[in-house]
């Protein structure tokens, strides 16, 4: 039954979903319908005046490039995780791993297992490593004799996206761990509700509610993929290859031809960096506390033991590169989502669908409806960071109202936020560009896992 719902969603995506960039553009012609027609904006009450306001909105400070840093931060987890994952020590262990698989079903399993646990650690190493675990289990079996669906693999290597945000580069979280990131996104009169102006992450990520919600999401992703895998063989449609992009670069075996050559290959100035950056992060994590962590110490942390795990300049510089090929989804699409969250913020659009889900939610609902909505406004904004931006403060307002814990607020913004990423293919991008497959190849089967996560985030609101 779950595989031929795979199935069917897998057909109706193929032949209906479009490039992620037409997507971008599509929603943001929408969401300025929307605020046209919708919107309020104070003191504009004819349509050109209100076009002029959303146009204002959409091209200024708090629209296109509002999130220029933010996407910076996002870039360099991204360029990071996919360095640690091009390094030798993970790229032996994903070739060991590679070999495991005794068929399609536990084929698929292990790879959203690995993806998803990679996630939780850092959402642009779970992506990388997923991506790139996928097509070497798929190479992997096809060589003992397996047939494997190539799509169904890419989509298990999606997972990590759709367990990182209850981990620790999960964007809500880490804005609130800390007094000086929690005032910058709240508005004061929120930020002194706090009794400790800050949320720590032992509230938030090593909550005994998201040890329950996000460690359970280890045994169903795995579960679901492997019920997913095709039956048939003519359902089997091989992963594309590339094997002159799959085989990375090695460092020329021969003797150096300088000092400059030299250098690049020596572990010296790597190593020299890698402790000064681990330094800065202990020094943070003694000084600020652990469970402060942002993700500017995440991506120090990243950018060190990748430089470790290299041992050279020139190979972490070569991984680097090809990790920077994938954030150019990210610089041309990031400002459009920008421009989509200035133009919902300023219309009132987000505040009246969040306040309105606050205003029909008790204690007991409020969380499920926060995240509800939460997984609505992801596919408009796909940003954790912007859209907490955006939605925070309410969610917040809306539990103090409702009398619930902001910890438990912010985690459900968090999971809404992660869910529906496996409708929206921004952040696929990378993942595409290494497996060759199409976003509309995938969605179905990620849709599928959706919906089961989605029931057990529900059980995990309502018990915590």
């Amino acid at each position: 039954m779950i595989a031929s719902l795979g199935r069917i969603l897998t057909r109706v995506f193929t032949k209906s979903a479009p490039d992620p960039f037409v997507i971008a553009v599509a929603l943001t012609l929408l969401t300025a319908v929307l605020a046209l027609t919708l919107g309020t904006y104070p003191g504009a009450e004819t349509i050109p005046e209100k076009a002029n306001a959303m146009i204002d909105a959409w091209r200024g400070t708090e629209g296109l490039w509002k999130f220029l840093g933010f996407g910076m931060q996002m870039c360099l987890i991204l360029v990071t995780g996919h360095a640690l994952a091009a390094s030798k020590p993970i790229r032996a262990m994903i070739a060991t791993l590679a070999g495991l698989p005794k068929g399609a079903p536990t084929a698929a399993a292990l790879v959203g297992l690995v993806a998803a646990g990679f996630g939780l650690i850092n959402w642009g190493l779970g992506l990388i490593v997923g991506a790139l675990f996928a097509r070497e289990v798929a190479r992997g079996c096809a060589t003992r004799g397996i047939r494997v669906h190539g799509p169904l693999l890419a989509a298990a290597g999606y997972m990590g996206l759709l367990t990182f945000h209850g981990g620790f580069s999960g964007s809500a979280p880490l804005k609130m761990s800390s007094e000086d990131q929690a005032r910058d996104v709240l508005p004061a009169s929120i930020y002194e509700s706090l009794e400790t102006g800050a949320v720590p992450l032992s509230d938030t990520l090593l909550s005994p509610m998201n040890i329950f919600v996000s460690g359970g999401m280890l045994i169903l992703i795995p579960l679901v993929l492997f019920l997913l895998s095709p039956k048939y063989d003519s359902e089997i449609a091989p992963m594309p290859t590339d094997e002159e992009q799959s085989q990375p670069e090695a460092d020329t075996p021969d003797a150096p031809s300088g000092f400059p050559d030299w250098i690049e290959r020596s572990p010296l100035v790597v190593w020299a960096l890698a402790l000064l950056l681990l330094w800065a992060f202990t020094r943070f994590s003694t000084t600020q506390g652990f469970m402060s962590l942002g993700p500017n110490e995440v991506n120090t942390l990243m950018l060190a033991l990748g430089l470790i795990m290299h041992g050279s300049v020139r190979s972490y510089l070569r991984a680097a590169e090809s990790g920077a090929r994938g954030c150019s989804g990210i610089i041309l699409q990031f400002p459009l989502y920008a421009g989509i969250m200035g133009m919902l913020a300023s219309s009132g659009l987000v505040s009246d669908f969040s306040r309105f889900m606050g205003e029909i939610a008790n204690d007991t609902t409020a969380p499920i409806f926060t995240m509800l909505s939460a997984a609505i406004v992801n596919v408009f904004v796909p940003s954790g960071g912007g859209q907490w931006g955006i939605q925070g403060p309410i969610a917040l307002q809306t539990g103090a109202e409702a009398g619930v814990a902001p910890a438990k607020m912010i985690m459900a913004v968090a999971y809404g936020d992660q869910l529906t990423n496996m409708l929206q293919p921004f952040w696929a991008l990378p993942l595409l560009a290494i497996t060759k497959v199409k976003a509309r190849e995938i969605v179905g089967y990620t849709a599928v896992v959706m919906m089961v996560v989605a029931a057990w985030m529900v059980v995990g609101l309502l018990v915590f």
